[in-house]
């Protein structure tokens, strides 16, 4: 079946209607369907009831700040999430990934890589074939199916972002080998990301959180200076 294209639907939450102007513009001519949010609460309802592919989130908003809408969403969804940042704000951008961004960027920004940033994101979502089985696997107690993007420990579902899911794919497919962050971040986001290595550091802190434990017979090692590595113990796979 051909693919809908005009079946994806992207949230845009900005409190600034130039904003939604412009990337309306090159969304249509996509064949995307963009739904608009003025302030924090509307993201919020507008997930809840238009169930977006993406949403892209603007930290200064009215109401519940970009922040608290990706806070919110996170804690039933693994919606794709991108951030609009101003510049400098160097701080938002590292907490806005801390609590379960995919991405972000900077302000003033052309409508042109916004929809780049967003192609890259659907594309990496919807490239898989659901009868590859090549994308299962399981090693001890972890469970990764990169065909519905799932993850579960000892059993259990465990939510993760698209971005974690693929970044423990790639470590835990690759077992002993070292992987920089330059690697992940071309790898998993797929575009020069500014040499800006902290959105790694602050996926894996978030991966540990959730699955990392002292039951478990693989880890996730740093490997100082270079980046890291999935190590199993006995060198094992499950």
């Amino acid at each position: 079946m051909e693919e809908n294209r005009s079946g994806y639907r992207i949230l845009v939450a900005d409190d600034d209607p130039n904003v939604h102007q412009s990337l309306n513009a090159y969304f249509r001519r996509e064949g995307y369907q963009m739904i608009s949010a003025y302030d924090g609460n509307q993201a919020v309802e507008q997930v809840h009831r238009m169930r977006p592919d993406i949403a892209i989130l603007d930290i200064m908003m009215p109401g519940m700040d970009g922040l608290m809408v990706c806070r919110e969403i996170r804690k039933e969804s693994s919606l794709p999430i991108i951030m609009l940042t101003a510049k400098g704000e160097e701080f938002d951008k590292l907490l806005g990934l801390e609590m379960g961004a995919d991405d972000y960027i900077t302000k003033p920004f052309s409508p042109r890589e916004v929809l780049a940033r967003v192609k890259a994101v659907l594309r990496r979502m919807h490239e898989m074939k659901p009868e590859d089985k090549s994308a299962h696997l399981v090693v001890g107690n972890l469970d990764i199916d990169m065909n519905a993007f799932t993850v579960k420990l000892d059993g259990q579902s465990v939510p993760c972002t698209p971005k974690e899911t693929e970044i423990l794919w790639t470590l835990a497919s690759n077992p002993g080998m070292v992987f920089s962050r330059e690697h992940l971040l071309q790898s998993i986001w797929g575009y020069d990301f500014l040499g800006d290595t902290r959105a790694v550091d602050s996926h894996i802190k978030r991966i540990r959180a959730k699955l990392c434990n002292d039951s478990n017979d693989w880890d996730i090692k740093t490997v100082w200076g270079i980046g890291y590595r999935f190590e199993v113990e006995g060198g094992q796979r499950g």
